[in-house]
């Protein structure tokens, strides 16, 4: 028998999550058994609990879509894994390559069961190798905003030493944005609201800290960063579009991320897009091979994740109560057992 949380349904928030014991699956053909050794929360997790997730969440689900673990059975016909191998999972299972279409847009944690369980059974094709330098606990942070990161800097147009990057805020995709522009030899210029995180930032990589509470200005203070120039590409992850429309260089990109539900978002300027010459690309996540791009880049670089708490699997309810509560530089991470 194993463990897993179940959410009632959709919106039923944190009360709705409950533990319960039930058999560990069986691998079928092309599948592979994975004891799931740490998982981590997003903003994509508040959603699915609020119930204003933009995928379908079916009710009863097992949560969370990011999380790692170690192979302990394959399935008939795989071939990909074997017994022992450290894994992470794509949280598209079934958007391996290309771009996502409505037959690939089945997530893990919504459509399909997630990873707050001990162990899960996942097609082989939703599966990745964990680079070697990594831990499980670090791990279990890639699968969403990681891959988001990763297709926001690399998926449109090339990012290099010539290019300037603008990062807003300090959340987890915006952390793994800044490192990866700096491993391209990008110039990263991010932005926060609290002046203890200026060093954190610098000491991540950070060319320029900018703090837009102090700074009413801090738009034009970006551009004059950029000697009035403008950057490359803004990775906005609060959906304030026109503004970001406003400081890329002639012909540059928006990476839009998504918004924040309490903040009311501005319809684009069809003007301000226009006058950009820009590009102004969403971005969903990634698939599998962006994924697997992604990790020999965090092997190259010897990139590691930004961690910021860690919550046993039984102080699940807890490590969503803090989430909800404090705003921490990095991930929250929840490991099954010592498991780190």
């Amino acid at each position: 028998m194993m463990r897993a949380y179940r959410l009632a349904s959709p919106g039923s928030g944190i009360a709705g999550l409950s533990v319960q014991e039930e058999p560990i699956p069986t691998p079928g053909p092309g599948e592979v058994l994975v004891r799931v050794r740490a998982t981590s929360l997003s903003f994509r997790e508040r959603m699915v609990l609020r119930g204003d997730y933009v995928l379908p969440v079916e009710p009863n689900i097992v949560p969370l879509s990011d999380g790692a673990g170690e192979v302990v059975a394959v399935g008939d016909g795989a071939q990909r894994f074997v017994v022992g191998d450290r894994v992470a999972a794509n949280i598209f299972p079934l958007w391996e390559t290309g771009p996502l279409q409505l037959e690939t847009i089945a997530q893990l944690g919504s459509s399909h069961d997630g990873l707050l369980r001990d162990y899960a059974v996942l097609p082989e094709g939703a599966l990745v190798h964990v680079p070697e330098h990594l831990s499980y606990l670090e791990a279990a942070t890639l699968p969403c905003v990681a891959v988001t990161a990763w297709n926001a800097v690399t998926g449109g147009q090339p990012v290099g030493p010539d290019a300037t990057v603008l990062t807003l805020g300090t959340g987890g995709v915006s952390l793994f944005a800044l490192q990866f522009a700096k491993h391209l030899g990008a110039t990263v210029i991010a932005t926060t609201g609290d002046p203890t995180k200026d060093h954190q930032l610098r000491k991540l990589g950070a060319d320029d800290v900018v703090n837009y509470r102090t700074d009413p200005h801090w738009a034009d203070t970006v551009r004059a960063l950029t000697h009035g120039r403008g950057v490359d590409l803004v990775v906005d992850v609060v959906g304030q579009l026109n503004q970001s429309l406003q400081l890329i260089r002639l012909g540059g990109e928006v990476a839009f991320v998504g918004f924040l539900a309490e903040q009311e978002v501005a319809p684009v300027d069809v003007m301000t897009l226009f006058y950009s010459s820009g590009v102004l690309r969403a971005v969903a996540a990634g698939n599998r091979t962006q994924f697997e791009a992604m990790n020999r880049a965090l092997t190259a670089g010897q990139i590691r994740p930004v961690v910021a708490e860690n919550f046993a699997f039984d102080q699940a309810r807890a490590a969503f109560e803090f989430y909800n509560h404090h705003t921490p530089f990095g991930k929250i991470v929840i490991t099954n057992d010592d498991n780190h």
